[in-house]
């Protein structure tokens, strides 16, 4: 491999995972190269655009995958630079202490962690601070213990979610600001002259046009490039891993570049190479590299490369208030209070969150599923006006035939089983009984549209356990510093390595944990 092409550390990827990876390496002065599958997220009118972004999915990948009866399905998912932080809504949350211990679910177990909610805390913290997360101690109940507040204040209510606070608070529930990553300063419920948020409608699942969303791209790898150490090439998407005869080092990141993936072949090698490409693409990678010393894939002589694939248990909701709700920026609000179960239910139930606004046009490419509901008066616009709305989840277990494979041609097969529905359907019935306690809803309806998540197995943004971490080489791919049991100078740090996924968010969780081997990595490296 002549010098030029080899680096001292490859990322694959650039989302959470490998864009707070790049950033903490940055500054070592090891020579470092990021591969982006996608390019720069163009910067345009259509960012804003709900039509665009929602309803022609304009910027999700054009791929087809197929889950494990062999039909095709379009997978919500996006490659840019930053990854799916360009379009996630920044509700950055720390799993609850509780979610690092063995918890008997209705269902079965999720298991416990090799490493404790101490052992992350310090670089929950870190994370934090580095995703510009607003929020405030305090305020929910279930909430693990944290080292010092957050950075910056919450994002203020909204007159109408104040008055939905003020309420659930009235009857006894415990409300809190949503922990958002978000590049906004306010004085009095506006945004200041100068920040760069400026509490639009088009955040949650919107690219931000104005560079006011806690992404990767903007927090992570444009500062990792002030570096002359670290290179970036976009349009280049690792095909597979080659491994020396030994098979316990990789030696070589075949690459195909071009935007469409016909360009031309390079290759690529590094002491240490990092994958961060999401839960099922890092997967797939290990899978597509195979070879006479790992016949059933990289890394996995375990056989769990793939396996105990998660995504959550979600609904999006939208409930029509009888008052009408002018909130623009409406995603500050959530409530934990059955997080762990109700005094009817001992079991975990999960997490109720707000979702951004609804509008007409998200309603207009949604209104066939559920138009005769409707009294005949209500136009898109007028239920718009009325919307509020709402992100309900329920943690799923890791089941090992909940899986990433590769099908003949090597395109990407998602088998997914609907298990573990009990505790989603109690949410959301306790939700509803919520709602009409506060008498805010004459109707609730599900948001199919919002994210693409309620295609029944297209819903990949909460992707998570497909090469989990711990210290038996036979249930896990990763030892506890997500370095490959198998191969000796091969990392994975998104959300592959999680053992669990709670029922928060796990955009936070990934970036700690990449911090966290950032530091181990620099260690080793020296």
């Amino acid at each position: 491999m002549e010098s030029s092409r080899h680096y001292d550390v490859i990322i694959i990827g650039t989302g959470a995972g490998g864009g707070a990876l790049a950033h903490r390496l940055a500054g070592s002065g090891k020579k470092i190269l990021l591969l982006e599958r996608g390019g720069f997220l163009r910067r345009e009118k259509d960012n804003w655009e709900s039509k665009a972004v929602f309803v022609e999915a304009k910027y999700r990948a054009k791929e087809v995958w197929h889950d494990g009866s062999g039909k095709e399905f379009l997978p919500g998912i996006q490659y840019y630079v930053g990854g799916n932080t360009k379009f996630y809504g920044a509700a950055l949350f720390r799993l609850r202490e509780k979610d690092f211990a063995e918890t008997r679910h209705a269902d079965g177990i999720s298991p416990a962690w090799p490493l404790s909610y101490q052992e992350f805390e310090p670089y929950y913290t870190q994370a934090e601070e580095l995703f510009h997360v607003h929020g405030k101690r305090g305020e929910d109940p279930t909430e693990p213990p944290a080292s010092r507040d957050y950075f910056h204040a919450p994002v203020s209510h909204e007159p109408r979610i104040a008055q939905l606070a003020a309420d659930l608070r009235r009857l006894g529930h415990h409300p809190y600001s949503m922990p958002l990553g978000i590049l906004l300063d306010e004085e009095n419920g506006e945004p200041r002259y100068d920040s760069p948020c400026v509490r639009c409608p088009a955040f949650d699942g919107f690219p931000c046009l104005v560079r006011g969303k806690a992404d990767a791209q903007v927090l992570c790898v444009e500062p990792a490039l002030q570096h002359a150490n670290v290179t970036l090439l976009t349009h280049a998407y690792a095909e597979r891993l080659e491994t020396d005869q030994s098979g316990r080092r990789v030696t070589a990141v075949h690459v195909r570049r071009g935007e469409d993936g016909t360009g031309g072949e390079e290759v690529y090698s590094a002491d240490i190479v990092v994958a961060a490409c999401g839960a099922i693409n890092s997967a797939a990678l290990l899978l597509r590299s195979v070879n006479d010393r790992h016949p059933q894939g990289l890394a996995n002589s375990s056989g769990m490369v793939g396996r105990h694939y998660m995504r959550h248990n979600n609904s999006a909701l939208m409930a029509i208030s009888r008052e009408p709700n002018p909130t623009v920026f409406q995603k500050t609000l959530a409530l934990a209070d059955f997080y762990w179960g109700a005094k009817d239910y001992q079991f975990p139930l999960g997490l109720i969150q707000m979702l951004g606004k609804s509008d007409g046009e998200m309603l207009k490419g949604e209104a066939p599923g559920w138009a005769n509901l409707l009294a005949p008066e209500f136009t898109m616009e007028k239920l718009a006006e009325h919307a509020v709305d709402f992100w309900l989840t329920t943690e799923d277990l890791p089941r090992a035939e909940n899986r990433v494979s590769l099908d003949r041609n090597g395109g990407i097969v998602l088998d997914l089983k609907h298990v573990d529905l009990e505790p989603h359907q109690r949410l959301t019935a306790k939700f509803k009984q919520l709602l009409g306690e506060i008498g805010i809803h004459q109707h609730l309806l599900p948001r199919t549209l919002y994210l693409g998540k309620q295609i029944p197995i297209g819903g990949t943004a909460h992707q998570a356990g497909t090469a989990r971490f711990g210290r038996d080489v036979k249930t896990s791919v990763l030892d506890v510093n997500c370095r490959a049991h198998d191969v000796d100078n091969l990392y994975i740090v998104d959300g592959a390595f999680m053992v669990s996924v709670g029922a928060v968010n796990p955009a936070l969780t990934i970036v700690a944990n990449a911090l966290r081997v950032g530091d181990h990595l620099r260690e080793r490296l020296g």
